[in-house]
């Protein structure tokens, strides 16, 4: 009860008691009980916000649209050069994903978005480019140095970059180049990783291209993954 609800209800006691004493008081025949049913206290439990999914962002930042998040995570994740960000393509009531490009024409870097609060803030779970394939190891799964990748892969030259990130920090733990199929024909690939000892749990594999033209990033796969032992 509030401070001014018990100051409510002691202001209408004073004011039946007043009332009773000019009356001449009650009769002594008459007895009248009040039952009162006790408080009922409701405690809400708080639900953890599960984003062992989620590679960007991390911490306290929030984005209210998915286009806001896409853009965010192609400008501060990715390392895009005002990239062009296209609409929101809805997959279900809660996900979806959004185009990004480096120029137009160009690549589409596809960027996966997912809502997974209850207040409807989105979060991107990762990215895809069809020049740029992972198929080992798949998003999620935990993994040690020095990590095997293999996938399929087209590039200028046939090379790519690899990274392997942990979250909340933005120098990568290992990485390198690597080499797969070239000037528009997919080829596999297979590139062993060695990285640092991660603090964090979890990170991500990225894999980007770059232009020709002035160095900037090109396209980006960005695949989620955890850290065994950590």
């Amino acid at each position: 009860m509030t401070r001014r609800q018990w100051t409510t209800a002691i202001v209408g006691t004073l004011i039946a008691a007043l009332l009773v004493a000019a009356c001449g008081g009650g009769s002594d025949s008459e007895t009248t009980t009040t039952s009162r049913k006790p408080a009922t206290t409701t405690t809400t439990k708080a639900v953890a916000l599960d984003l062992s999914t989620a590679v960007f962002p991390v911490g306290d930042v929030r984005y209210s649209s998915p286009v806001e998040a896409a853009t965010a995570f192609a400008n501060e994740y990715v390392g895009f050069t005002s990239p062009i960000v296209g609409q929101f393509v809805a997959g279900d009531s809660r996900s979806g994903e959004v185009p990004v490009q480096a120029t137009n024409p160009g690549v589409v870097t596809t960027v996966l978005v997912r809502q997974l609060d209850s207040a409807g803030h989105w979060w991107v779970l990762g990215s895809s480019s069809p020049n740029l394939v992972l198929t080992s190891p798949s998003a999620g799964a935990a993994i040690t140095s020095a990590v095997t990748l293999k996938g399929q892969s087209t590039a200028f030259e046939a090379t790519f970059n690899v990274e392997i990130r942990q979250d909340r920090t933005a120098p990568p733990l290992g990485g390198g180049p690597a080499m797969g199929g070239s000037n528009g024909d997919m080829g596999p690939f297979t590139d062993v990783v060695s990285f640092t000892q991660p603090t964090q749990p979890r990170g991500a594999i990225v894999l980007k291209t770059y232009s020709m033209k002035d160095g900037s990033v090109a396209e980006a796969s960005v695949i989620r993954i955890a850290f065994a032992g950590v």
